[in-house]
């Protein structure tokens, strides 16, 4: 085989090498991380809007910078209302979820320097209040307003 058929075989090998990794980068999915405090009610409902709205594009984590242990009643009240069963879902801490990193971004609900930082593409800060004490229509007003933030999100990866 003539030097001339070599080069022009390896550069149409690395052509294909090229469009394959281009390609699996792209069909790769999108890790999101949401945090809170407790970890039992606002990271609780992102995690499965992104499990919803995300499907197959994205994998969702949620956790506490101080989990409670449980999720609350009443977001698994409200997520059941949409047909999302939360009660599935367990509440964990930063630690737990380290492993999975690093992450596309990292989420959290408005508190602050209880977040501590993980690793991550970028990092957002949404300030949702924490619907915890809210009867139950206050409470899916905040079950609303993270789905649409969840939306907007899965649209700008």
């Amino acid at each position: 085989m003539a030097i001339s058929n070599i080069s022009l075989l390896h550069k149409r090998l690395l052509r294909l090498m090229k469009g394959l990794m281009l390609y699996h980068c792209a069909s790769m999915k999108k890790k999101l991380l949401f945090v809170c405090i407790e970890n039992s009610n606002r990271s609780q409902m992102s995690q499965a809007f992104a499990t919803i709205y995300g499907g197959d594009a994205v994998e969702a984590f949620s956790a506490g910078s101080k989990p409670s242990g449980i999720v609350n009643p009443k977001a698994i009240a409200a997520m059941k209302e949409l047909g999302y069963d939360l009660s599935k879902h367990d509440s964990k801490s930063l630690q737990e979820v380290e492993q999975y990193a690093p992450f596309d971004a990292v989420v959290t609900m408005g508190c602050g320097d209880a977040c501590p930082w993980m690793p991550a593409k970028q990092f957002i800060d949404w300030q949702i209040p924490d619907p915890k004490h809210l009867e139950p229509a206050e409470f899916n007003q905040i079950r609303d307003m993270i789905g649409e933030k969840v939306k907007q999100l899965i649209a700008s990866l």
